[in-house]
C-alpha cells in the first residue's frame, strides 16, 4: 500500500501542535501550521511564529535536523484558512475545550479539500462530540489521531474512528502513521481517555493513593515502579513531573467526571497546584534539581507535609539490587515474592492495574493486545498488563484480584479456564505486516545458523542472513569477529544472497568491549590486543570486498566500533533515531577498526576537485577529536557518518525488514568494490594539525594528555611519516590505526580514562 498524504496542516502552535508539525517535517513532508491571529502588533502570524521558535529550542529536540524547519510554513486561521484546500491531512491540536474545537471545525469544513483526512489530537474529548453539526463528507473523513508527548520520541499513535469514519480513512492513516511517521498504531474506541491515558492514568492515581495509604515515600515508590517492573525510568512521580502536575490533574478530573470511575486525585496534588509546584515546567514538582557547593547536580525530593525539598540520597532496596540485571520476568517474580511493605505495594498496585485493564477490553479497545501496545508505546512500559499476567501466572493474578475484593473480569476467567496464556511461547505475537521480529525468527531453531554467547548468525528468509549482537550494550566481541568470518565462508558457499548487520536490543552497538581490553592492558598483554585488532581489521577488509552485499541497520546508540562496523557495509538502513559518533578519544584511544581510514577516504571523495585537500583531513580530525555524536540519523548524514544515499527509516520496528529488502536489491547485479587507495598528505598535514593542537593547549581548552592524543590521531590521518602527498592502501592505514591504538593502551593515563568510564560512566580529564 502507498499513501496519498503529501502535505499536512496543523492547527494550533502550542507545545503539542508545534511538536507534531516538527515531527511531520522530520518525515520530510511540508507542513502548514496555523494559529489564531495576533491581536497586537503588525504581524498577524506572530503566535504561530512563536510556537515554531519554541519548538526549535525545546529539549529534547523536536526536530531531527534544523534544516527540517524549512518545511514548515506558519500562518493564521483567518488570513490563511483557504490554504487548507491544498493539504491532504488536517491535524487539530488546540486547547482541550469542546466549544473551541467545534469553532475550528466549522471553519475547516468550509475550506478543506473534499478528499483530505481530518483529525483531532484531543487526549480525552470523544470524537463524536466534536463533529456534531458538520457536513456528511467531513464526518466520513474525520478520525482521532492522538499523539503522545513528545511526538518525536513516543512511539504511540492512537487512532480513534467514529461510527461514521470510512474504512479507507482508517487504513490510510494507519499506514501513514506506521511507515511515514514511524509510529506504533493502536485502534481505540471513541470513549473518554481512549486506551493509554485511560488505563495509564488510572494506574498512576492508584499507585499514588496506595502509597499514601501505606505511608510510603514517593522516591521509594519510584524505585519500585520503574525499570524493576519494566516501566520507564521516570516511574510514577517523575512521569507526573514531566507531564506537568496541572496536566495530570486536569486529565484525571476529566476522566473522573466523564466515566464516573475511581480516578481519585490525592490531596498532595491540590497542595502542589496551590504552591505552583507543577513539575518540569516550573523546575519543581515531586522532585527538584539543584547543585551542591562543588557544582555537582543533586536531586531533592518533596516533603509532602512541609512542601520543602530534602536530599534523601540514592534509594536502594537490597532485595532488588541483586536482581536488577536479571530478565524482566525474574525481576517481577522476585518483587512479588518480597514479604514486606515493598512487596505488598507492588502486588496491590499491579493487581489493581491488571484488573482495570482487563475490565476495559471491549470498552476502550477491541483486544487486549491494543491495551498492551498502548501502554508499552505510550508510557514506555517494557510489558503490558496481559504480558505481566503471563509472567506471574493467571492463577496468581486471579487470587491477587480476589484478595482486593474485586470481581474477576471475564477475559481473565476465560483464559484461566482454558489454561491458555495471552502470548503462548510457541506462537509469534501478531506484528504489523512486513515487520521482522528477531525473537520470532529464533523460535524456528533451523533458522539459527550459528549461535554464540555474544552474537548469532540467523536466516531471516529470502536468502538473507543476519549477524546479531546480543550482549549488554551490544558491544563488539570476539564472537562478532568469528561470525563475520563464518558469514564470509557460508554466504557464497550455500547460495545466500547477502548479509544484514543489526539487532533489536536497546542499542545497535556501544563500541568495542573495552573492559576485556583494559584487563589485558593491565596484565601487560599488549601483543594479545594487537593480534585481536589485526584479526578484526582483516575481517573487516574481507567483508568489504566479499562477493555479496552487506547492509548495516543502526539505531539508537551507535558509537565507536559500532560506527566502524556500520561504515564497512555497502549500504546502511538507519533508524531515524540513531546517535552516531566515533567517541574513542573520550577514553584515551583512537578509532582502530577502520574508522580513521574510512572517514579520510569518504571526505577525500566528497572534496571538490579545486578545494584544498587538507580540508578532508581537517574535517576527519575535527569529527574524531571532538567525539561528535549525532542527535539523529539526519545529523549523522550531515556529519558524514552516514552517506546521503543511505536509507533512513522512521519506524525502528521496520529497520531490519528494510535492510533485508535493500540487500536483495543490491544482490540483483552485485559486484564488490575495487580495493581502496587513500590519499594522504604526510608531514605537511601533520604540521598544520599540530599547530592547531598547540593553539588549543595554549588557550587551555585541552590538557597535556589531550594534546598527546590529538597528535597521535593527527599522525594517523596524515598517513604516518610520509613526507610527501601520496596514495596508500587500506591495509597500510589500518596498520597505522592499530599501532597507535596499541601504543595508547600502554599509557597509564589511557588506562585511567578507560577505568573511569567503566566504573562511573563518565569521561575523565587527566
Amino acid at each position: 500500500m502507498s499513501h496519498n498524504i503529501r502535505r499536512v496542516a496543523v492547527i494550533g502552535s502550542g507545545t503539542m501542535g508545534a511538536a507534531i508539525a516538527a515531527h511531520v517535517a522530520n518525515a520530510g513532508l511540508p507542513v502548514l501550521m496555523l494559529d489564531i491571529p495576533a491581536k497586537e502588533g503588525s504581524d498577524r502570524n506572530a503566535i504561530a511564529k512563536a510556537g515554531l521558535e519554541r519548538a526549535l529550542n525545546t529539549k529534547p529536540a523536536a526536530f531531527m535536523s534544523k534544516d527540517r524547519v524549512r518545511l514548515i510554513t506558519v500562518g493564521n486561521i483567518e488570513d490563511d484558512i483557504a490554504k487548507l484546500a491544498s493539504v491532504d491531512w488536517v491535524v487539530e491540536a488546540v486547547v482541550e475545550d469542546l466549544a473551541i474545537k467545534r469553532q475550528v471545525w466549522e471553519k475547516v469544513d468550509a475550506y478543506v479539500s473534499p478528499t483530505a483526512i481530518i483529525s483531532s489530537n484531543s487526549s480525552g474529548i470523544p470524537m463524536h462530540l466534536q463533529m456534531e453539526g458538520r457536513s456528511e463528507s467531513f464526518r466520513r473523513r474525520f478520525i482521532g489521531a492522538h499523539f503522545f508527548t513528545p511526538p518525536r520520541y513516543m512511539h504511540l499513535l492512537e487512532l480513534i474512528p467514529t461510527k461514521e469514519t470510512e474504512p479507507k480513512v482508517i487504513a490510510e492513516l494507519k499506514y501513514f502513521g506506521d511507515h511515514v511517521l514511524g509510529k506504533g498504531i493502536v485502534i481505540a474506541r471513541d470513549v473518554p481517555g481512549f486506551i493509554a491515558n485511560r488505563v495509564g492514568v488510572y494506574s498512576l492515581m492508584k499507585a499514588m493513593n496506595i502509597m499514601i495509604e501505606m505511608g510510603l515515600r514517593h522516591d521509594v515508590v519510584d524505585v519500585l515502579t520503574g525499570p524493576l517492573l519494566g516501566r520507564a525510568s521516570s516511574a510514577t512521580f517523575r512521569t507526573a513531573d514531566l507531564s506537568g502536575i496541572d496536566i495530570i490533574y486536569h486529565v484525571t478530573k476529566g476522566l473522573q467526571e466523564s466515566t464516573g470511575e475511581d480516578f481519585q486525585v490525592p490531596a498532595i496534588i491540590y497542595k502542589m497546584l496551590d504552591a505552583k509546584l507543577l513539575g518540569e515546567k516550573t523546575k519543581a514538582g515531586f522532585y527538584k534539581a539543584t547543585r551542591d557547593e562543588k557544582g555537582k547536580r543533586k536531586i531533592l525530593a518533596l516533603n509532602f507535609d512541609t512542601l520543602e525539598y530534602e536530599d534523601r540520597g540514592k534509594i536502594k532496596i537490597e532485595a532488588l539490587e541483586k536482581v536488577k540485571e536479571q530478565p524482566l520476568a525474574e525481576r517481577i517474580r522476585t518483587a512479588f515474592a518480597m514479604q514486606d511493605e515493598h512487596g505488598e505495594f507492588i502486588r496491590r498496585t499491579t493487581f489493581e492495574m491488571i484488573h482495570y485493564a482487563a475490565s476495559k477490553v471491549g470498552v476502550v479497545a477491541d483486544s487486549y493486545m491494543e491495551i498492551d501496545n498502548g501502554l508499552r508505546w505510550g508510557f514506555g512500559w517494557e510489558c503490558g498488563p496481559f504480558e505481566t499476567c503471563d509472567m506471574l501466572g493467571l492463577e496468581t493474578v486471579i487470587a491477587g484480584i480476589q484478595a482486593l475484593g474485586k470481581d474477576i473480569p471475564p477475559i481473565l476467567r476465560e483464559y484461566a479456564d482454558k489454561g491458555q496464556k495471552f502470548y503462548p511461547e510457541d506462537k509469534p505475537m501478531p506484528r504489523p505486516e512486513g515487520v521482522i521480529h528477531i525473537p520470532d525468527i529464533r523460535r524456528d531453531k533451523q533458522r539459527i545458523i550459528k549461535g554464540m554467547d555474544n552474537a548469532s548468525l540467523l536466516d531471516i528468509g529470502d536468502g538473507v542472513l543476519l549477524l546479531e549482537k546480543h550482549t549488554k550494550m551490544n558491544v563488539l566481541t570476539q564472537d562478532v569477529t568469528a561470525l563475520m568470518e563464518l558469514a564470509i565462508e557460508l554466504i557464497p558457499k550455500h547460495g545466500y544472497v547477502g548479509l544484514v548487520i543489526g539487532n533489536q536490543g536497546e542499542n545497535f552497538c556501544a563500541g568495542a568491549n573495552i573492559l576485556l581490553m583494559a584487563m589485558a592492558a593491565q596484565a601487560g598483554q599488549f601483543d594479545a590486543i594487537d593480534a585481536e585488532m589485526k584479526r578484526y581489521q582483516a575481517t573487516v577488509r574481507a567483508l568489504r570486498y566479499a562477493p555479496f552485499p552487506i547492509v548495516a541497520a543502526p539505531f539508537n546508540m551507535t558509537l565507536g566500533g559500532g560506527v566502524e562496523i556500520t561504515m564497512l557495509a555497502d549500504d546502511r538502513v538507519a533508524s531515524a533515531e540513531t546517535y552516531m559518533g566515533l567517541v574513542e578519544v573520550g577514553v584515551g584511544l583512537i578509532p582502530a577498526g577502520g574508522g580513521c581510514t574510512e572517514l579520510l577516504w569518504r571526505f577525500n571523495q566528497q572534496l571538490h576537485p579545486e578545494a584544498d585537500p587538507f580540508e578532508s583531513v581537517k574535517r576527519a580530525f575535527q569529527l574524531i577529536s571532538l567525539a561528535k555524536v549525532s542527535t539523529s540519523a539526519y545529523e549523522a548524514q550531515e556529519l558524514g557518518l552516514l552517506l546521503p544515499t543511505d536509507i533512513i527509516t522512521m519506524n525502528r520496528q521496520r529497520v531490519i525488514a528494510d535492510a533485508k529488502r535493500r540487500v536483495r536489491e543490491l544482490a540483483i547485479d552485485y559486484k564488490p568494490p575495487l580495493p581502496r587507495r587513500i590519499k594522504v598528505l604526510g608531514e605537511a598535514a601533520y604540521a598544520n594539525l599540530c599547530m592547531a593542537i598547540w593553539s588549543m593547549r595554549e588557550a587551555n581548552y585541552i590538557s597535556d594528555y589531550d594534546m598527546y592524543l590529538a597528535k597521535q590521531l593527527a599522525r594517523v590521518l596524515s598517513g604516518g611519516t610520509q613526507n610527501f602527498i601520496t596514495e596508500v592502501s587500506e591495509e597500510y592505514m589500518h596498520d597505522l590505526e592499530r599501532e597507535v591504538f596499541v601504543e595508547l593502551w600502554k599509557q597509564p593515563k589511557t588506562q585511567e580514562r578507560v577505568m573511569a568510564m567503566l566504573t562511573t560512566g563518565k569521561p575523565l580529564r587527566n
